[in-house]
């Protein structure tokens, strides 16, 4: 008897251990992620803040675009590298470019509709934080729509890009960006999910910390994503 009364009762620690666990590990994902996005801020900011380094980057914006697609191939393979240097620096050099990218963007309305900024970043946040969330608590298998996604993002940059160098059109660009905001705020919760999906318990520190910091690269892509289309819907509505 005194057997039987004990195996339920270990179940039961080494359950709370695993969910221990699993919370350190998310609030790694969402610490890494969460200073992504402040030296995103800070990066983007200080290029703002001087028109000679904005006429610089605006210059090269395609080379940026290029390099972050790339960096979205190749950082997940340098970040579960062995060596924990080349994984934080896939991870912030991903961080870096993005800053530098989306300074013009932002630097544009900061200088015209401040607020504007302050507004898109806070619903990105709010989006970015249920969808998340969700993710997180729901027992549906989501992993049947990582296809749907993937194929969903290749078509819209598609027509991104058939916009920007043909169309030119505010209302496709509205329109996209609507699309692209439901899109990556499903993507969110995927990804959330994925991520919570990949803890084991007992992982090698090596390990652990490449997966956390990959959790917070997935993250902290469609963050930024959601507030750059949000900004844009915000900035073509405000003109209209």
């Amino acid at each position: 008897m005194a057997e039987s009364r004990y195996q339920p009762q270990t179940r039961t620690e080494t359950r709370a251990e695993i969910d221990q666990g699993l919370r350190s590990y998310m609030m790694g994902v969402y610490n890494y992620m969460a200073l992504g996005v402040a030296a995103t801020a800070i990066i983007t900011l200080a290029v703002a803040s001087n028109p000679a380094a904005m006429q610089a980057v605006y210059s090269l914006k395609w080379i940026f675009f290029i390099a972050i697609i790339g960096m979205g191939f190749l950082a997940p393979r340098l970040i579960f590298s062995s060596n924990p240097a080349v994984a934080h620096g896939a991870f912030w050099g991903y961080v870096a470019l993005w800053g530098l990218a989306i300074a013009p963007m932002v630097g544009t309305y900061l200088a015209v509709a401040p607020g504007m900024v302050t507004q898109a970043f806070l619903i990105s946040a709010v989006t970015f934080g249920a969808t998340s969330l969700a993710g997180y608590v729901t027992k549906r298998d989501l992993s049947g729509f990582g296809t749907f996604f993937m194929m969903a993002s290749i078509g819209i940059l598609i027509a991104m890009l058939v916009n920007v160098f043909f169309v030119q059109s505010s209302m496709m660009s509205l329109i996209t960006s609507v699309v692209v905001v439901l899109l990556f705020a499903g993507i969110t919760a995927y990804e959330t999910q994925q991520i919570k999906e990949m803890y084991v318990e007992g992982d090698a520190p090596g390990v652990a910390r490449g997966k956390s910091i990959f959790g917070a690269f997935m993250l902290y892509g469609s963050f930024i994503t959601l507030f750059i289309h949000i900004l844009n819907i915000l900035g073509i509505m405000r003109e209209e």
